[in-house]
């Protein structure tokens, strides 16, 4: 092992040390010794930015609240300080299974295109006569539209008053009135 090598490893182990006590600059010293090559590593697993500075930064905090956990006659500080954030990676991964991943400019684009897509005039094309076409008919317009842009496009009341361009009080109104005029239309 090269002078340079011995010297890393010793660095490592001297900031988990400091960390283990308590001491702050402990975790700027693994950033700058180890920061580097652990964003590197994540960003293999995890192919996005985003996720691979997450995932340091979550390792780092681990790091912190686990240094004293750390027993040196089980491995090297580094092998420590990398299986966690593999580990760390891997978790991310899983979660990211279930969910959409979508970059964050990708994930504004979908949202964009659904604030475009939401045809509000889609309840009259329901098909035959039906208690709930009628219903929706004797809502006043501002009504039925909020009733559809919150129950069946799944906006939100803020979202909502930003595309209307009205209060959020109002929107909330809207909604509430319409919603007890339907319960009533309907039983």
């Amino acid at each position: 092992m090269t002078d340079a090598a011995s010297s890393e490893i010793c660095s490592v182990e001297e900031a988990v040390g400091m960390c283990a006590a308590g001491d702050k600059r402990g975790i700027d010293r693994l950033l700058g010794e180890e920061g580097g090559r652990l964003l590197g590593v994540a960003m293999r697993m995890l192919t996005r930015r985003d996720l691979a500075e997450e995932a340091v930064q979550d390792t780092m905090v681990q790091v912190w609240r686990k240094a004293a956990q750390y027993r040196a006659d089980t491995g090297s500080a580094k092998g420590w300080l990398y299986a966690i954030l593999r580990n760390r990676c891997r978790n991310i991964l899983r979660d990211e299974a279930r969910l959409m991943t979508l970059s964050p400019d990708e994930l504004t684009a979908v949202q964009d295109a659904r604030q475009e897509s939401v045809p509000l005039e889609g309840w009259e094309m329901l098909s035959g006569p039906t208690k709930l076409k009628d219903c929706l008919a004797l809502l006043d317009a501002s009504g039925r539209e909020a009733i559809l842009l919150a129950h069946v496009a799944g906006f939100t009341h803020g979202e909502i008053s930003a595309r209307l361009k009205v209060p959020l009080g109002t929107v909330k109104s809207w909604v509430r009135r319409s919603l007890v005029s339907l319960r009533g239309c309907l039983s």
